[in-house]
């Protein structure tokens, strides 16, 4: 089996894939799968730019847009995490994963999936310290400071991770675990990033949740992104195994941003994509753990009155098997939840949360909660539905229909022996077509009721004004409806 490894995509896929496709040839290979570590830019449209923490001048489309509308569609399996320059409103439609495209994979906040006989996870967004205990209580419209504290890594994230016992394969964070340059040559990587040095010295450079997972789960592979540029070290774990870790850089040209790897052939299996049901049984038991205030919330632990170790059992296993009924992620599930992109729309940043049907099934199924709908909950809102998007076969044509424009002539006075009964109205014809709202507008007078032609509608709906896609272009974020953090820190998420 033979996996690409990206660095940070930025919203580069048709390069990646070009990349790709000229590796192939080149080698004469075939690649089996696509994993990236952040950054990925899964931006549908116009104002999902406006959801993405970068400044305005980086703030392009690229080609993502391409592959969520059908115009492309992915040449390989291609599974992603979050990062820190990400459409955040869409990736909150899924937290706990689900496909954004066609062959496009989003792991979730946190996530553990089966390709195969391989197991790979991974852990979404970077580590903030002032937001690491703090519940998931973002939602759009984002202010300045939710736009960035949405996708920092949260304390009950590791915590579920660090439940795992079955062994995990290749593990993905965006942000380097904290303390990895003492596995590797730290002093080449000085040569070409001496502004790392303080950082490294005073072991401020990573993130502390992804060392834990690092010495708990012991993966075969780490990989990583986000500080843009290549990295290798070999970290010898107690128990005599060891994890090969590989950080890579961004999509540009002359840039060691893509890895393939070669896996032995007992990891190749079915070559389906499927849920892990040692992850899923990890998230029923630790659904009473989510909080969305905006407050530190602390976890169980040792010393306690309540149950803190949650590895499930081989039955909670079973019980996962049985509710799912089928493990397999298909790729039919996906869903266009927002409009397409289109060039002449304006970047109007998302106002509302919108459902997302496979988060709704998955929720059902195990019985757990999407977080986004418990925020709005609390606020008194609900999420938007989806955007539904015909099949070719149920699009009825809105043909124009030809009608009789009704004009009456100048009235007439009648002589004195004439009776009115008898007076014929002239009716003058030209050609008029309904409009969409089904209403003819004319300069005549209306004429009399019976002279009136009915027509018969097919689709009501259709004439009716949908009062969802009345937007006001001039609104603007207001901070009463995302709760604004209880917490002061200074941000710094530029990379």
């Amino acid at each position: 089996m033979k996996i690409a490894v990206e660095g940070c995509a930025h919203g580069e896929l048709d390069k990646i894939y070009e990349c790709i496709e000229t590796l192939q040839e080149r080698e004469g290979i075939k690649i089996d799968l696509l994993i990236c570590c952040g950054d990925f830019q899964a931006v549908r449209n116009n104002g999902d730019l406006r959801a993405m923490a970068v400044p305005e001048k980086y703030q392009n489309i690229c080609t993502f847009h391409k592959y969520y509308s059908g115009e492309k569609v992915a040449p390989i399996l291609t599974i992603f995490i979050g990062g820190n320059h990400e459409a955040s409103n869409y990736l909150q439609e899924l937290p706990f994963g689900g496909w954004v495209a066609p062959n496009i994979y989003y792991l979730g906040r946190a996530g553990v999936i089966q390709f195969g006989n391989l197991r790979l996870g991974g852990i979404s967004g970077i580590f903030k310290g002032h937001d690491y205990l703090q519940g998931l209580w973002e939602s759009p419209p984002y202010t300045a400071g939710s736009l960035r504290s949405v996708y920092h890594i949260r304390a009950l994230d590791v915590f579920r991770l660090s439940q795992l016992k079955d062994k995990v394969h290749v593990m993905l964070s965006h942000d380097w675990p904290r303390g990895i340059t003492d596995y590797g040559d730290k002093n080449f990587l000085l040569k070409r990033k001496p502004f790392f040095r303080e950082d490294i010295e005073s072991n401020q450079l990573g993130s502390p949740p992804a060392e834990k997972l690092l010495h708990t789960l012991k993966p075969d592979y780490w990989f990583a992104a986000h500080l843009h540029c290549q990295f290798a070290a070999l970290v010898k774990h107690g128990n005599g195994t060891e994890t090969k870790f590989l950080a890579l850089d961004k999509c540009l040209p002359k840039r060691r941003h893509l890895q393939v790897l070669d896996l032995p052939p007992e990891f190749e299996g079915d070559k389906q994509l499927k849920y892990d049901a040692e992850w899923l049984a990890v998230l029923k038991n630790t659904n009473h753990l989510l909080s969305v205030k905006n407050i530190d919330s602390h976890l169980p632990g040792p010393g306690g009155n309540e149950r803190y170790d949650f590895t499930p059992s081989q039955d909670e296993k079973d019980l996962i098997v049985q509710l799912m009924g089928n493990l397999e992620i298909s790729n039919e599930t996906f869903v266009q939840t927002a409009p397409v992109y289109n060039p002449n729309m304006p970047k109007v940043p998302p106002n509302e949360a919108i459902m997302n049907p496979q988060t709704v099934t998955l929720c059902e199924k195990l019985g757990i909660d999407d977080p986004l709908q418990v925020v709005l909950a609390r606020s008194g809102r609900s999420m938007k539905q989806p955007l539904i998007i015909p099949t070719p076969d149920s699009i009825v044509q809105n043909t124009p229909i030809k009608c009789s424009r009704l004009s009456l002539p100048a009235p007439v006075t009648p002589s004195e022996n004439e009776d009115l009964s008898e007076t014929v109205s002239v009716l003058s014809q030209s050609n008029s077509f309904l409009s969409e709202s089904g209403n003819v507008t004319s300069d005549c007078e209306t004429p009399p009721k019976s002279m009136k032609k009915v027509f018969k509608r097919r689709n009501l709906a259709m004439y009716t004004p949908d009062e969802e896609n009345v937007s006001n272009s001039s609104s603007s974020l207001m901070d009463s409806d995302s709760p604004r953090s209880s917490k002061l820190a200074c941000r710094s998420d530029t990379l």
